[in-house]
């Protein structure tokens, strides 16, 4: 059965996430991901002119889904404190439902592939602290840390659970423990 326009990239996608959560994390190439697809390699590249490509997209999908949740929280919740907590929690949530990603995004994926690769995830990264700091401005921010710093410290946080997820195995949930250790970073009551 052929597949319609823009399913077969949808599908090379899929896999490459789903390569990804394998928890050893071996370095993917183009043919293991083209036997996998059940496609040439050259078939491959009538969809993405690079595997570096193949990774832009998925950035860019996390990169949509995660700015349109954190887009959603700040209008619809008004306390700076509560904004930046669920945002947390989002984040931490999207990476418990996507593990493929989060190799993605603390860059374990992205070693030995082209360097533009990592500054997308730094800028990522970048505007997920800037959201929090802007949240974090609304209220007086956790501690006596300045909104940026405290921003920064929450987005260390993140990156730590991803990691600590990533080489657990994704057995480590991210989300696990996170009610308590909003309370202690005073991000809930």
């Amino acid at each position: 059965m052929a597949l319609k326009p823009g399913e077969r990239k949808t599908q090379i996608l899929q896999t490459l996430a789903g390569m990804l959560e394998q928890p050893q994390g071996e370095k993917i190439t183009t043919a293991a991901l083209a036997a996998k697809v059940g496609v040439s390699e050259a078939a491959l590249y009538r969809h993405f002119a690079s595997k570096a490509q193949m990774f832009e997209a998925l950035i860019e999908f996390v990169e949509e889904s995660v700015f349109t949740l954190v887009n959603q929280i700040a209008q619809s919740e008004r306390d700076g404190r509560a904004q930046a907590s669920q945002t947390i929690d989002m984040l931490l949530g999207f990476a418990e439902k996507n593990p493929g990603m989060v190799r993605v995004l603390i860059g374990d994926a992205l070693v030995n592939e082209d360097g533009r690769l990592q500054a997308r995830i730094n800028q990522l990264t970048d505007r997920i602290e800037a959201s929090l700091k802007q949240s974090l401005q609304l209220v007086p921010p956790p501690g006596s840390l300045p909104a940026g710093e405290a921003a920064n410290a929450l987005v260390a946080f993140v990156i730590g659970r991803w990691h600590l997820y990533a080489k657990s195995g994704f057995r480590r949930k991210p989300t696990s423990d996170w009610t308590q250790q909003a309370a202690f970073l005073r991000l809930s009551a």
